[in-house]
């Protein structure tokens, strides 16, 4: 009897970046990934668990890539602190679905020093306002 396909959750995600040292700076910096190492042209960085890795690319313009969601506990107060940071946010948080359970999905929309796009999610109970600071 043949024993069933098991993957286990993903372990590393891979982005290319044409500046590995500014990429390594924002990515550890402005959005405070914990940075394991650095070995040569790629940059491995902790994020809960599983690990980013930036892979400094030459070739100009970057192929098109998967865009990473980032859980946060509070969408609100990170999206502030990120804007202080000077990230450009192409979206402000928005409610994106309602569960049947009053769950809320909030997201927003950033970009990197290469233009390409990464979100900042966060689940919430369902409140009467908006859990984005005015």
């Amino acid at each position: 009897m043949q024993q069933p396909l098991i993957l286990g959750s993903i372990g590393q995600i891979s982005r290319t970046v044409s500046d590995i040292a500014r990429a390594e700076t924002w990515y550890g910096t402005v959005l405070g990934l914990k940075h394991l190492y650095t070995f040569g042209k790629l940059a491995f960085f902790d994020c809960d668990g599983v690990r980013l890795v930036l892979s400094g690319e030459t070739n100009t313009p970057l192929p098109a890539e998967s865009l990473l969601y980032l859980r946060v506990e509070d969408i609100g107060r990170v999206y502030t602190e990120l804007q202080a940071r000077g990230v450009r946010f192409t979206h402000a948080p928005h409610l994106v679905h309602r569960h049947a359970d009053g769950t809320e999905e909030w997201i927003a929309f950033f970009e990197d020093p290469e233009g390409r796009p990464l979100a900042i999610m966060s689940q919430v109970k369902a409140q009467l306002v908006c859990p984005v600071a005015t």
